[in-house]
């Protein structure tokens, strides 16, 4: 029903003004009355004739008062119309739908539409649904960034009640109108964000580049050529950083600092850094090609952090093994390359210092605690006894944490359960352990560096005193703050490491031959029997703990599979998928399997002796999660496809957790990440 509409406000007092003052006239007439009659009378009388004149005039004159205000209302109204279509900002007014109702000048000619465009506001800018607008998105303005036809915008959309415009009115009172519009206004910042991207592409970059096999490839070389070589990889460099006119300046004998534009650094992100790759063509006879490692440093707030960002990276890059680029921001780190095996290093001062180093931490503690990562395998919990035996011959009390034994280490605590010779504290839980914890407690982590898949991730905050022992690769995520960090990524196990460490802590250390065993398993496991990154010193640690005891028959009996868990095996290796020529995908099925996880690590590596196949990859459905077990042998970097996916590993030996999805969605994802790759050629 259409409402008549009704004046309020000043106007309305002012044109009833006269009807007020009659009735002030009619008490002042009562109180005339009472003074005297005959001049009651009179005003009466004139009373009478006032009201008479006024009602006729109001009555008479309204209509034409509400014409001329709405004329002037027009008119008005018209002259704002104008000015706000010759509005040199964008603007347009839509409906509750979206829909376009009316647009300027200056909003027609960016969209290249006509003045009658009445469609949604989605078919102009489709990133704009209907969704996201005031109101359906339960506000009532909303912002967005929009590009369109290479100029990017601001938009800002905002609610306009009807019913706010009538109560806002000085002349019109409609309080029953209802519904709303959305003012639309765009802001061209074009110039603006090119001029902010000028500005952040001129900006200071950080990096430094090492050469990560400096000594052991001049040792290949003959004396009077090293010198050479030294110089041809240093004029690569340099020209290389020259040409994208940045500054090379050599700090050491392997060590450069850089210094170049942010925008150069994405340029060298689009060519992936194939500095690494031109480095390892210097060849003047060595037997050994040259790699680099870069650590690149950005948007820091400071030149100094940047510089600290390019140390971290260049940290990581090393601590992953060295032949890859890694470039740090505030929020993210990014990696390429890494396709080569690090090689292994001969020398063992590194070992020696890093047991020294373990001993004066020991010793001035009171109690030590060992813990590995979730769902131990033989390596962590060989490496664990290591310590434990270091921390019994240093005098000191010792723990390892371990809250699930796995049927693959099962035999081998059983071995220890059964001893005398070991009480039954040697093993405790993650809630005892972290009772025991204390001011006079180092906590000893081996076989990870992640401390989200840690044993007990809530001891790393009880502990003051951590010490970290692995060799895997390093991630964005890594144990913080630890007072000695070993990693070296080139060892075939944490058992390898604690080995030679055993050797250097204390003179002449014996060690029972049951702790040998759990020892020399732990190599055989992660090395598949001595076929896997085995190099000279794992043959070493191998020879000392068989000196020390370990029994190769007694090790073999500690991993006999049953035959349910053999058949699985045979089972995921004969339905395996040949996916790319290159990959072999299958699945291991974990019904009644006490560990299928270990039965899947080793349905991939029996996969690599398919001829033609350059990496494996065993999905198993367990617990509510996809485990993906993945091997290689040399052509493909398998650490950096789990990375994809969450995970990471050694370039050869690689993991990862999916959670949320089924066996068939995981395999998609595997699938999606390997194409992916192979696109960009990172693998």
């Amino acid at each position: 029903m259409k409402k008549r509409i009704k004046l309020k406000g000043r106007i309305k007092t002012y044109i009833q003004f006269c009807i007020y003052l009659g009735v002030l006239c009619c008490i002042v007439d009562v109180a005339m009355f009472m003074i005297d009659y005959r001049a009651g009378a009179l005003l009466a009388g004139y009373i009478l004739f006032y009201f008479a004149i006024t009602l006729s005039l109001y009555f008479y004159n309204k209509s034409l008062i509400m014409n001329e205000l709405v004329s002037f209302a027009t008119e008005y109204g018209q002259i704002q119309k104008k000015l706000l279509r010759e509005l040199d900002l964008p603007y347009a007014l839509l409906d509750d739908n979206g829909k376009v109702i009316w647009t300027n000048i200056a909003f027609e000619t960016i969209v290249h539409q006509g003045k009658g465009y009445k469609k949604s506001i989605t078919s102009l800018f489709p990133t704009i649904t209907r969704d996201r607008l005031p109101e359906n998105g339960g506000v009532d303005e909303a912002q967005y960034e929009l590009e369109y036809e290479g100029n990017e915008y601001v938009a800002k959309f905002r609610k306009i009640s009807l019913e706010e415009m009538a109560e806002h009115s000085d002349m019109i009172d409609s309080s029953s109108y209802d519904g709303y519009l959305i003012a639309v206004y765009l802001y061209d910042e074009t110039a603006l964000r090119i001029a902010l991207r000028e500005v952040d592409d001129q900006s200071l970059a950080v990096g430094m580049i090492y050469l990560d096999n400096y000594d052991e490839a001049l040792d290949g070389v003959e004396e009077v050529r090293r010198s050479l070589l030294i110089a041809l990889i240093d004029r690569k460099v340099n020209k290389y950083i020259s040409a994208f006119d940045g500054i090379c300046k050599k700090l050491e004998k392997d060590k450069y600092l850089l210094i170049m534009r942010k925008r150069v650094v994405a340029q060298l992100q689009e060519s992936r850094f194939d500095l690494l790759e031109e480095v390892k063509t210097v060849n003047i006879g060595n037997e050994m090609a040259v790699t680099i490692s870069i650590g690149v440093g950005l948007d820091g707030l400071t030149y100094a952090q940047n510089y600290e960002f390019s140390r971290n990276a260049i940290d990581l890059a090393l601590g992953r093994g060295g032949d890859q680029a890694v470039i740090k921001t505030p929020e993210s780190i990014t990696y390429y390359g890494g396709k080569s095996q690090q090689v292994e290093k001969n020398t063992r001062v590194k070992a020696r210092v890093k047991a020294h180093a373990l001993r004066e931490i020991i010793t001035g503690k009171d109690q030590v605690l060992v813990m590995g990562h979730r769902m131990p395998d033989a390596d962590s919990f060989g490496a664990a006894i290591g310590i434990y035996r270091i921390a019994q011959t240093l005098g000191r009390k010792a723990h390892i944490v371990l809250n699930e034994v796995t049927p693959g280490i099962q035999p081998m605590v059983e071995l220890f359960g059964s001893s005398q010779e070991y009480g039954e504290g040697m093993v405790i839980g993650s809630q005892q352990a972290i009772e025991a914890a204390g001011s006079n407690t180092v906590l000893v982590v081996v076989d990870v560096n992640k401390p989200s898949i840690t044993e007990c991730p809530e001891l790393l905050r009880f502990c003051k005193s951590v010490v970290v022992l692995d060799h895997h690769r390093q991630g964005t995520e890594t144990i913080e703050n630890a007072t000695l960090s070993y990693v070296e990524p080139y060892a075939s196990s944490s058992c390898e490491m604690v080995s030679e460490i055993l050797q250097y802590t204390y003179d002449n250390i014996r060690i029972r031959a049951e702790e040998a065993d759990c020892m020399y398993a732990g190599i055989m496991i992660d090395t598949n029997n001595f076929m896997i990154k085995t190099g000279v010193r794992t043959f070493e640690a191998a020879a000392f703990l068989r000196r020390s005891g370990a029994d190769v028959t007694r090790v073999r009996k500690l991993f006999r599979e049953d035959a349910q868990g053999y058949k699985a095996k045979a089972d995921a290796v004969s339905q395996a998928e040949i996916y790319k020529q290159f990959f072999a995908i299958s699945i291991c099925t974990a019904e009644d399997l006490p560990s299928p996880t270990i039965i899947g690590a080793q349905a991939a590596n029996e996969l690599l002796n398919i001829r033609g196949i350059k990496a494996s990859f065993v999905l198993t459905d367990y617990q509510g999660k996809i485990y993906v077990s993945a091997r290689s042998i040399d052509e493909v970097n398998v650490q950096l496809i789990m990375e994809r996916m969450g995970g990471g590993g050694h370039l050869n030996t690689a993991a990862c957790q999916l959670e949320g999805v089924g066996i068939i969605e995981a395999i998609g994802v595997l699938k999606r990440t390997v194409d992916s790759m192979l696109e960009s050629g990172e693998i």
